[in-house]
């Protein structure tokens, strides 16, 4: 299938590992041209070449770069996006998940620091990047959440509280921007092969006495697939909402978890 990203302009969040890296050179294989943002500007660069080195059959003359930011100071964001182009067709929020723990235990200060970090800075960067989606009568804004969108999971009360506030927040804009031709859409992952999934798997190995093994075995068997989805295949999903293709797909919420949850 052809997804017609020929000459569109990508932005993606949290592109230096897992799903965020996954899904810039997937979106580059496709003939985005993609723009990186992460904190880390030696991880960027990295990843910069990493796509740039790539050859791939959909190319025309693409342009890739990178920004650098850091989603915890959203004043630094702002500046950031002030100073640069902001000609894109696509954005695709993604930020690494809130510290695990049950919600009773939480500090008022973690669910500041992750509504900051997920929501406010998503609301920056759709500030400033709407306006050129509405010239261009196009526009594609994918979230990558969770599913606790849809069922919450144990230990991660910060989580999937700023996470269900991402989903509203989501929507409401969905049905703000239909009418410009801009879609956002929610992609919500299961346990997937990444940094943050070993985190998580560490604290609960802490937390319970379990091997590492024990428990990443035990997360598996929750869904019927029995293993961990590949960053791969959630940035599937991304790229696909990000097309022309999804044109008349618009605020919902995607779960890519191989069966996990159990709600439809």
């Amino acid at each position: 299938m052809d997804l017609k990203l020929n000459g569109k302009n990508a932005l993606v969040c949290g592109s230096t590992q897992g799903i965020g890296k996954a899904t810039a050179i997937l979106l580059a294989e496709e003939g985005a041209n993609v723009t990186l943002l992460a904190r880390n500007e030696e991880k960027l660069k990295s990843v910069l070449k990493e796509i740039e080195e790539c050859q791939f059959e959909r190319s025309r003359e693409q342009n890739h770069n990178y920004l650098v930011a850091d989603f915890s100071k959203p004043n630094e964001l702002k500046q950031v996006l002030e100073n640069a182009d902001l000609q894109f067709h696509i954005l695709v929020n993604n930020t690494g998940g809130p510290a695990g723990g049950p919600i009773f235990n939480a500090k008022i200060e973690e669910f500041e620091n992750a509504f900051t970090q997920h929501l406010k800075c998503n609301h920056i960067l759709v500030q400033h990047l709407v306006p050129f989606m509405k010239t261009q009568c196009f526009g594609r804004i994918i979230n990558v959440i969770s599913t606790s969108v849809k069922q919450p999971l144990d230990g991660l009360g910060v989580s999937n509280t700023i996470r269900g506030a991402v989903a509203n927040w989501s929507k409401t804009m969905a049905n703000e921007l239909g009418e410009f031709g801009i879609t956002v859409n929610n992609v919500l992952p299961g346990a997937t092969g990444t940094e943050r999934l070993n985190e998580i798997i560490n604290n609960k190995s802490q937390k319970t006495g379990k091997s590492f093994d024990e428990v990443a075995q035990n997360m598996k068997n929750a869904s019927p697939a029995k293993r961990f989805a590949k960053p791969e295949e959630i940035a599937n999903a991304i790229v696909f909402l990000s097309s022309e293709c999804a044109n008349f797909i618009n605020g919902i919420n995607v779960p890519v978890d191989g069966g996990r949850t159990k709600s439809l």
